[in-house]
């Protein structure tokens, strides 16, 4: 086990941007190739290599202005940073802009482009969006297509190392994002899983070996009491109920709704193997650890912080305050699914432009070429993985085989779906998955349809 040493932190802001980009295009970790070419050869061999480059378009002194609900103008703490800034002074200098960030906090930013885009003046040109509120944006007509702002000239239509085009919502293109690793898989606490001699989870992974079926086998050995007083002292496993519901379905090649189709995943096979499995790691395995009154909770989302549980879902970025070392592994498949997909991604956040923002092209261009730095690291965001996870094997493992396998999940866009009911009739209640799910559809349907209204 090799722990990367020399680590740099990045700012927070940076790691929730980062994370939601969990599904990076490919095209981003390519590097440009060394002129090798005979010095006779080399002007026909760049004449045919080379890439459409867009030209700059005087904005008169337009100012564009870039919103979040948090800070995104570079801070100037690192190389990279600093050269950032130095490009979008640059990039303003040759378009004839100004680039404004504009910082709103999180509860008032949906309302304010809300309110803003039912005028035909949204109040930024640039927003980062949950895909979560995208979608009604986009039934709406309120968000542009990607089609609709680049050209063949743009850099996210070629080599996409700049920018790259944002995971598909219901097969479109919409949104965009900077290069970058991430996703969401099985953590495991690593001094835990040495103190109970419990096999390493990434060289079962290795070996062809994690599954569900070993998914419970090492939950069960890990619930233990350890100092034989008759109370449980570790167990296997702890979560928020509904993100395990997401992930393991996602796992399973199931989807809670496809908006895409406008249909309810309920009631699927594929999501119903998803939920007779958690039930069994709760009720039957006894292998949870609860720790508040709700089993369905949000609360019991960090109840792994308290070091006692060997395997948890976590986010990257709620890993940044743990006392235990640690690693982590993809959910396992279940017995419907593949390694294509092993997580739901419902946190999904990105760059849209509105409708009605003016010039969109020369916005989007501008903005693209302020992302045209020296790039640092083997690929993109390697220092901010690194300065999470103590460990080469964390790294290679998100990057290798999470990365790129996220499930674009939309289902708390929906007023009121009845996931919550769901889970708790299930879990707390012992109710039969399938009859839970026959019960729970037409509720799921009638949000459905009440979005699209």
């Amino acid at each position: 086990m090799r722990k990367i040493k020399g680590l740099s932190v990045l700012l927070l802001c940076f790691a929730f941007l980062l994370t939601a980009c969990s599904g990076g295009n490919n095209a981003a970790n390519n590097t440009k190739a060394n002129a090798t070419a005979e010095p006779a050869a080399t002007e026909a061999v760049a004449e045919a290599t080379a890439e459409p480059t867009a030209a700059p378009v005087d904005m008169g002194g337009r100012v564009i202005k870039v919103a979040a609900w948090w800070d995104l103008k570079p801070a100037g703490n690192s190389a990279s940073e600093k050269e950032r800034l130095a490009k979008i002074t640059e990039v303003e200098q040759k378009y004839n802009c100004k680039f404004e960030f504009v910082n709103v906090p999180f509860e008032e930013f949906m309302p304010k482009f809300t309110a803003t885009a039912l005028t035909g003046e949204p109040f930024a040109d640039i927003v980062i969006m949950e895909y979560n509120s995208a979608w009604p944006a986009i039934l709406k007509g309120q968000l542009m297509k990607v089609s609709e702002y680049t050209t063949a000239a743009s850099n996210i239509n070629n080599e996409a190392n700049l920018l790259v085009k944002a995971p598909k919502i219901a097969n479109e293109d919409y949104a965009f994002a900077e290069p970058g690793v991430g996703g969401a898989g099985i953590h495991y606490n690593r001094d835990l899983f040495k103190k109970l001699g419990l096999p390493d989870l990434q060289e079962l992974y290795a070996s062809g070996q994690w599954n569900w079926d070993k998914f419970v086998e090492v939950a069960k050995q890990a619930t233990k009491d350890t100092d034989n007083d008759g109370k449980i002292d570790t167990y296997g496993f702890s979560g928020w109920a509904i993100d395990m519901l997401r992930n393991f379905s996602a796992a399973n090649g199931g989807k809670l709704v496809d908006e895409a189709t406008s249909t309810q995943g309920l009631t699927d096979p594929k999501v119903i193997e998803a939920a007779e499995f958690i039930n069994r790691l709760y009720n039957v395995e006894n292998v949870v650890k609860v720790k508040g009154a709700d089993k369905v909770g949000y609360d019991e989302f960090n109840t792994f912080k308290d070091g006692d549980v060997a395997m948890f879902p976590a986010p990257i970025w709620n890993l940044g305050d743990l006392t235990f070392d640690f690693g982590v592994v993809p959910f396992p498949n279940g017995p419907s699914g593949s390694p294509e997909v092993t997580y739901a991604d419902n946190g999904k956040n990105a760059f849209f432009i509105p409708k009605g923002v003016k010039d969109p092209q020369a916005v989007y261009q501008a903005f693209e070429d302020t992302y045209d730095i020296t790039q640092t690291g083997d690929f993109p965001s390697q220092e901010w993985l690194e300065s999470i996870y103590a460990h080469e094997e964390d790294v290679a493992m998100m990057h290798d085989h999470i990365n790129n396998t996220g499930q674009i999940l939309l289902e708390t866009a929906y007023p009121e779906y009845p996931t919550y009911g769901y889970m708790k009739d299930i879990i707390v209640d012992n109710q039969s998955v399938t009859a839970t799910a026959e019960k729970y559809k037409p509720e799921a349907e009638a949000s459905i349809a009440k979005l699209g209204k």
